[in-house]
């Protein structure tokens, strides 16, 4: 590249552009622009010459035709060592352009706008733009593209202490480039394909186009022979990819999806609230006065699955709770704030991911659940909100007592969460035991009371408790095993063609029972 001396500034986003064009024309860069740019730099004092003025040809069609020129894409596209294009430049006098600055029309913001138009969508399909940033990214080894303004404060500086740009920042400005054109032409493409015939069509498109900016390379994937690396979505809030990591070793692969996991859960508590997982299954949930509570109460339901497990709290992380965390062995524990004191108090684990991750709605699911299978892909909603249990159908003879009808919204919440087959066994602000994974029901129900007489030591732990199952009982030996083991109330989908053979289980034991209507699988 050489010295540069000429730019063309022609964006949407003003965001950051006038103290950049102010640093260019500092520099003595030439300033060529068009339409609303020109008119805000002029504005500002900084000299820009219109490109029709540049061009010799009017704006026209309403400003479709600004730059589609061969006095601004001649410009762009001569390779400077090439005698034949210096020749050419020379013999129609048409000067080289060696920076692009230029974002597009915002199309997706105005597909997505309710009410919009098809003809008004369809104005804001940028043409010169993408031309022009095209240009200078093939063109890149002479001249520099810029569409994204956070790339405005490097480029200036590197302009200011070199007079050009070095051919890493070039390369990597152009590899920018086409992936802002390529993500701009396939929301053009998935938009129009869904409205082949000028009517919308329904919740799934038919192109389904992904995008993903990389975050970091990960040592390794799930297992040590598999390499990983994890993206952030275009988009969508930022949730894991925005999280500040306090201290502790790099995130791995699994780290990342028990965060997922154990956030997601937590942001679904009310209260100060504590959920640790193990292998993206919850093994104690819990809520408190205190964070510290909290986690003692969660810790309690299982200990010995939480050693090296990921915990979250729904509230910050104080001192005192940050203190029982440094009792013993975990991967990571993550908080929407971690006090100085608690960052403090765990300094000396300093192999313990600590995380502050911002305010947890940013963490309940929204938008499409994608998953790889060999040779395709499936999609789907996530499965987002939870369901009043005092809004279900009691279906026993005996209704859930006060502290049972709290037991069990608390149970369902959990459930949600958890692998199915899952079955949950809680009290009001904890959970006692959990069965989860297990490809029957019953085993489920069985593992669950197992992790609850090994974790609390006592002659009957689940004695007036409640159990929920994410999804029915096929058959009535799940509540024989819970009846047995001391549970009060059950609260389940219901759907199955044997509910009444487990609904006169229920009432046989005397147990309290209520449908949901909605299962909660999730394999």
């Amino acid at each position: 590249m050489d010295r540069v001396q000429r730019a063309l500034v022609s964006t949407y986003r003003k965001e950051g552009l006038v103290p950049f064009c102010r640093s260019l024309a500092e520099l003595g860069i030439e300033i060529l622009s068009s339409g609303g740019t020109a008119a805000l730099l002029r504005a500002e004092g900084i000299p820009a010459v219109p490109v029709s003025e540049h061009t010799g040809f009017p704006e026209m069609l309403d400003g479709r035709v600004k730059t589609l020129h061969p006095r601004i894409h001649a410009g762009i596209l001569a390779v400077r060592d090439n005698p034949e294009h210096v020749a050419d430049l020379a013999r129609t006098g048409i000067p080289p352009i060696d920076l692009v600055v230029v974002n597009l029309y915002p199309f997706q913001e105005t597909a997505a706008r309710e009410g919009a138009g098809f003809d008004d969508v369809v104005e804001m399909i940028d043409v010169g733009g993408p031309a022009m940033i095209r240009a200078a990214a093939k063109n890149h080894a002479h001249v520099g593209v810029v569409v994204d303004p956070e790339d405005y404060a490097e480029v200036a500086d590197e302009l200011r202490a070199h007079g050009l740009l070095s051919p890493p920042t070039l390369r990597r400005l152009a590899a920018k480039a086409f992936r802002h054109t390529a993500d701009y032409d396939g929301a053009i493409a998935a938009w129009l394909a869904d409205r082949v015939d000028g009517i919308p069509h329904p919740r799934w498109p038919r192109d389904l186009r992904l995008t993903g900016e990389k975050v970091q390379d990960l040592r390794y994937g799930e297992n040590p022979h598999q390499t990983a690396a994890f993206y952030r979505v275009p988009g969508e809030a930022a949730g894991l990819a925005g999280a500040r990591v306090l201290q502790g070793k790099e995130l791995s692969f699994n780290n990342i999806l028990d965060l997922d996991a154990v956030l997601a859960l937590a942001a679904d508590l009310d209260g100060h609230g504590c959920v640790i997982v193990k292998h993206g299954n919850p093994c104690g949930v819990a809520l408190g006065q205190s964070p510290e509570e909290a986690f003692r109460r969660a810790l309690a339901c299982d200990p010995t699955s939480a050693f090296g497990g990921v915990i979250a709290f729904n509230t910050p992380l104080d001192a005192g709770a940050a203190a029982a965390i440094g009792e013993a062995f975990y991967e990571a524990v993550a908080a929407p704030e971690v006090t100085a004191e608690a960052q403090a108090a765990l300094a000396r684990k300093k192999n313990l991911r600590v995380l502050a991750v911002g305010p947890l709605p940013a963490y309940r699911r929204t938008g499409a659940d994608l998953r790889r299978v060999t040779g395709g892909l499936l999609a789907q909603d996530w499965d987002a909100g939870i369901e009043r249990v005092r809004e279900g159908k009691l279906v026993t003879r005996r209704g859930p007592e006060p502290e049972e009808w709290d037991a069990l919204q608390f149970a369902w919440t959990v459930a949600k969460h958890v692998k199915s087959n899952a079955i949950v066994y809680a009290r009001a602000d904890h959970t006692v035991g959990i069965g989860a994974g297990q490809m029957s029901r019953v085993d489920s129900a069985r593992i669950g009371t197992h992790k609850a007489e090994e974790a609390w030591k006592t002659g009957r732990p689940l004695e007036g408790a409640v159990m929920a199952s994410d999804a029915f009982f096929p058959f009535r030996d799940g509540i024989d095993v819970a009846a047995g083991a001391g549970i009060r109330a059950v609260v389940q989908p219901g759907g199955s063609v044997r509910d009444e053979e487990v609904i006169a289980a229920a009432d046989e034991h005397g147990l309290a029972m209520v449908f949901t209507g909605r299962r909660h699988f999730r394999h």
